[in-house]
């Protein structure tokens, strides 16, 4: 809580009426402002912990998708791996079929492009 201003009584005013008025009215305000922000409080911090929990729930996420990608990715290079020895194997078995298929296939593609 703020320190109260204390005002010194005007010598126009003998009771000093109106600098206790003032430092009652800034007492009162003081007070208000500690009870908001004390109410306040709670709420603030319950939204900062959600707010954490939803970030450690999207890095959760967002983990797991990258493991599951960098699998999957993994998958990918071995089926392709896979792939390319069966063609060379392929090739090398029977050069005179893969020949024609490719003939033809580069046929097949000028055809529809050109």
């Amino acid at each position: 809580m703020e320190p109260t201003i204390k005002l010194t009584p005007d010598s126009n005013d003998g009771n000093g009426a109106v600098a206790r008025s003032v430092d009652q009215a800034t007492s009162s305000a003081h007070k208000a402002i500690d009870r908001a922000s004390e109410v306040a409080r709670p709420v603030v911090e319950q939204m900062a912990a959600g707010a954490h929990q939803t970030v450690n729930k999207l890095a959760g996420t967002a983990t797991h998708v990258a493991e599951t990608l960098d699998a999957k990715s993994g998958q990918l290079r071995d089926a392709q791996a896979r792939f390319s020895e069966s063609c060379r194997l392929h090739v090398r078995e029977n050069p005179m079929t893969s020949l024609g298929l490719a003939v033809a296939a580069g046929l097949l593609l000028s055809r529809l492009l050109g």
